[in-house]
């Protein structure tokens, strides 16, 4: 009996990831499936929304955490001029509030820098189904519809690459809607692969890509989506994913908070982003669901 509870536990894993599985159950689970038509109208919003906010709020970490960034805009001139424009008016804004004595310089945390950014941040806490685990909690704030509220971090893999052994006992994958697979894993060998492909990317004194995630304190605290448990009829879908591919002039000193990372980087492509972007307003407090499973017709 033991045998048969350990191989229903595996089947319940891996089942929505079989075709067959899918095809006979899918009426059985309208709630828990979004429909899209065509792979363009996977847009709650615009690229160029998406593109923007990650602009706003990696800036605003790098400006927080600019005295550990070191001086090396050199081989890139650009960057470093932005970096400093930006420095400089942080320091000019906090010099007038010392000179007003309403506080002394300090490094704030990067959750109270996405708080400020953006008027929210979420962290992990124990979720409120419960045989889910983790689940995702706005904190502090209030979340408005169509705001991107957090993203799905991982190594990102082509169809044609290697992710059998990573997958095994894996519930963290995520399948876009190309076929292009997310390891979301923060453990065992999925974890050693992701630190892998990020040193191997480093470029001068530029990381390409963020390995905070898989720690308890990421730089990068929207980068927990992995977590974001799915909806069920008793809790209804408040966040829906969405993909997106970073351009190639993405501010390359800002890339370091980018928690995605390709698996294999001989073959020239942008880099596949998902975030997770809000269908109704959250206020605080509530727990985030999404939904897992996209049928495209």
């Amino acid at each position: 009996m033991a045998v048969l509870r350990g191989l229903r536990r595996r089947w319940d894993a891996y089942k929505y990831r079989f075709v067959p599985w899918l095809a006979f159950n899918v009426r059985r689970q309208r709630r828990t499936l979004r429909y899209v038509p065509e792979s363009s109208l996977d847009k709650i919003v615009s690229d160029g929304e998406v593109f923007e906010t990650l602009l706003k709020v990696f800036t605003a970490l790098l400006v927080n955490d600019f005295s550990g960034q070191g001086p090396g805009g050199a081989p890139l001139p650009d960057a470093q001029r932005r970096s400093w424009r930006l420095r400089g008016a942080e320091l000019h804004q906090q010099g007038a509030l010392v000179a007003r004595g309403r506080r002394s310089p300090r490094a704030l945390s990067p959750e109270e820098v996405v708080l400020r950014t953006l008027g929210f941040c979420t962290a992990r806490d124990r979720s409120s189904l419960r045989s889910a685990g983790t689940g995702v909690f706005v904190r502090k704030g209030f979340v408005p519809r169509g705001t991107i509220v957090s993203m799905y971090p991982g190594t990102v893999y082509r169809k044609h690459e290697p992710i059998f052994f990573q997958s095994l006992g894996n519930p963290f994958i995520f399948r876009c809607i190309d076929g292009i697979l997310i390891d979301g894993n923060d453990k065992g060998l999925s974890r050693s692969v992701y630190r892998s492909c990020s040193w191997r990317d480093q470029l001068g004194p530029f990381q390409m890509s963020d390995v905070s995630w898989l720690t308890a304190a990421p730089q990068n605290p929207l980068a927990v989506g992995q977590y974001v448990n799915n909806c069920s009829y008793e809790k209804a879908a408040n966040v829906c994913y969405q993909e997106f591919d970073v351009p190639r002039h993405f501010p390359v000193e800002l890339r370091q908070y980018l928690p995605n990372v390709v698996y294999s980087h001989e073959i020239e492509s942008d880099l596949r982003c998902i975030v997770l972007v809000a269908l109704r307003d959250i206020n605080q407090g509530e727990e985030l669901f999404s939904n897992y499973y996209t049928i495209v017709n």
